[in-house]
């Protein structure tokens, strides 16, 4: 059996700080593989750091010079997590085989558009694994979601290739939820099934809620806390049902989407419409938009993929209120848990996940999913700094 010590990197449309997971990945002689978390750890983003990512999310702000500033910068910050991580376990970085860096995006645009006779889709992460490589002294993985780009796929979601990988069963079909700021599920038939594993971004996850906070609090909270501001408001269900018809909600799978469709433009606009709105009104509405969008799109596969449960992971899973609406709006037999009953601890999941695709590509395996990024076919992603 073969063993190695990776790294993995995420940074996410929240915007909260990177997490570094250090992860055991073992190999038996017919390529079962299996992932154990070490140590999990995060390295919070100052205010300022914040929001000079947000800048770059947005074109009438963003600069040529930042964005390259930023790429270096980042690589920086994603070193001394990697070093962080394995310090707190500790290990030295001469026992990690591998850093695995998703990057920390700054647009996507899963869209085709014609630029001189090319139909164009397009995606920039940010946070240069040259830097990383060199100032940790591990070979680094990243910039994954191209190489399915340039296959015909949205770049994304790519977790679902590890949830296939890692979580089928025979017995019963499951649903893998990760609400980070985007949501987005897994949908896993039973492994006997003649269905295809789906998978796609529903729409706003915490994003949505995180701007309503901040504009409610005047900026002392980033995020709602166990949901407790929504658990005061009243849903609008006028307003609710208006929301619901965006247009990205009535789109069929494989879709994703991202900041430029939910970010914070988004966000004020819709603050700003409901002026007749109690603050914690507005929080508990676009609370509900997050659980009643994820949970349509559930409903749709219950009977087909004979889904029995489903498991949370990201942010979301410790907003209560969240939870309850969730819950609310499935099957009564529907359990709903946490992916740390699978291993995998809610925060900890997507840094996993990329320190396994990371892996996979220096193994030379394809690493994308086509039927959740609609590819044309499975690709190895991922390009590498050697050391």
């Amino acid at each position: 059996m073969s063993q190695k010590i990776v790294v993995g990197l995420m940074s996410g449309t929240s915007l909260d700080g990177i997490d570094a997971a250090l992860v055991n990945i073992s190999e038996s002689d017919n390529q079962k593989i299996q992932v154990k978390l070490i140590h999990f750890s995060t390295l919070s983003f100052s205010e300022l750091m914040r929001e000079r990512i947000l800048e770059l999310c947005d074109p009438n702000r963003a600069r040529l010079e930042e964005i390259s500033l930023t790429n270096m910068l980042l690589g920086e910050l994603f070193a001394k997590a990697t070093k962080k991580v394995v310090a707190e376990a500790g290990l030295e970085m001469k026992d990690v085989d591998l850093i695995s860096s998703h990057g920390q995006t700054i647009f996507h645009q899963p869209e085709g558009k014609p630029v001189e006779g090319y139909n164009l889709t397009s995606t920039l992460q940010i946070g240069d694994i040259a830097v990383i490589a060199e100032r940790t002294g591990v070979m680094t993985v990243g910039d994954f979601r191209t190489r399915d780009m340039a296959v015909g796929g949205q770049g994304a979601p790519l977790v679902p290739y590890a949830d296939n990988l890692l979580f089928r069963t025979k017995s019963n079909g499951r649903i893998l939820a990760n609400i980070g700021g985007i949501a987005n599920i897994t949908v896993l038939p039973p492994s006997d099934s003649d269905e295809q594993v789906l998978a796609f971004d529903t729409g706003p996850g915490n994003m949505l809620i995180d701007a309503f906070t901040n504009r409610a609090t005047h900026g002392k909270q980033t995020y709602d806390k166990s949901g407790e501001l929504a658990a005061k408001g009243k849903v609008d269900e006028q307003w609710l049902e208006e929301l619901l018809t965006h247009d990205y909600y009535g789109l069929p799978a494989p879709k994703s989407t991202g900041r430029e469709l939910f970010g914070l433009q988004y966000a004020n606009d819709l603050w700003n419409t409901k002026t007749d709105l109690a603050p914690e009104d507005k929080i508990a509405t676009i609370t509900e938009l997050t659980a009643r969008t994820i949970a349509d799109e559930c409903k749709r596969y219950v009977d087909s993929y004979k889904i029995s449960e489903i498991f949370i992971s990201g942010g979301g899973w410790y907003n209560q209120t969240l939870r309850r609406r969730l819950q609310k709006h499935l099957p009564p037999l529907i359990r709903l848990g946490s992916t740390d009953e699978l291993g995998l601890p809610a925060d900890a999941k997507e840094a996993i996940v990329f320190a396994l695709l990371g892996y996979q590509c220096i193994n030379k395996r394809p690493n994308n999913l086509p039927s959740a990024t609609g590819a044309s076919m499975p690709v190895i992603m991922g390009k590498i700094a050697l050391v």
